[in-house]
């Protein structure tokens, strides 16, 4: 995939609990553990969870209503571009702010996940997105995100 400047970041959501719909707020921190007072936060792989308003949108078909942001968990919400079709080691540049990928898609949580116990069915395990910090910083919807693929 080539560079792209054109990605929106619509919303921005934190979670208390694993397993738990995130909630939308005004802006997040980001530092080496992930996002600041987020469940997900800690020394791993996973640290920022990503999906695109391209994903919901095709969920909300298949559930026949609305897909909030946060329902699926993600931290981030964008628009502009199908995060799935990346590879990790791309990068994210937000701001000051800068993401690695590290996943595509994860193990879906089955029954102890608040969109799977509603719908039967969940997009992350598919098009859910992760992301290590690299540089930290804050994040509020209305930024815009660059991707940077990776050099091989």
């Amino acid at each position: 995939m080539e560079r792209n400047e054109n990605i929106s970041i619509l919303s921005v959501n934190i979670s208390l609990k694993k397993g738990t719909v995130k909630t939308p707020v005004n802006k997040i921190v980001v530092d080496a553990m992930g996002v600041v007072d987020d469940a997900h936060a800690g020394d791993w792989h996973r640290q920022v969870s990503l999906l695109g308003k391209e994903s919901f949108d095709k969920f909300s078909q298949t559930a026949g209503r609305k897909i909030e942001f946060g329902e699926f968990a993600e931290n981030i919400t964008t628009e502009g571009m199908e995060l799935f079709k990346t590879t990790p080691g791309d990068r994210f540049i937000i701001g000051n702010v800068e993401l690695e990928v590290t996943q595509i898609g994860k193990k879906c949580h089955g029954t102890s996940c608040a969109i799977f116990k509603e719908v039967g069915n969940c997009v992350m395990p598919k098009e859910g997105i992760f992301c290590k910090v690299i540089r930290p910083g804050e994040i509020v919807a209305g930024d815009r995100m660059v991707y940077e693929p990776q050099v091989l």
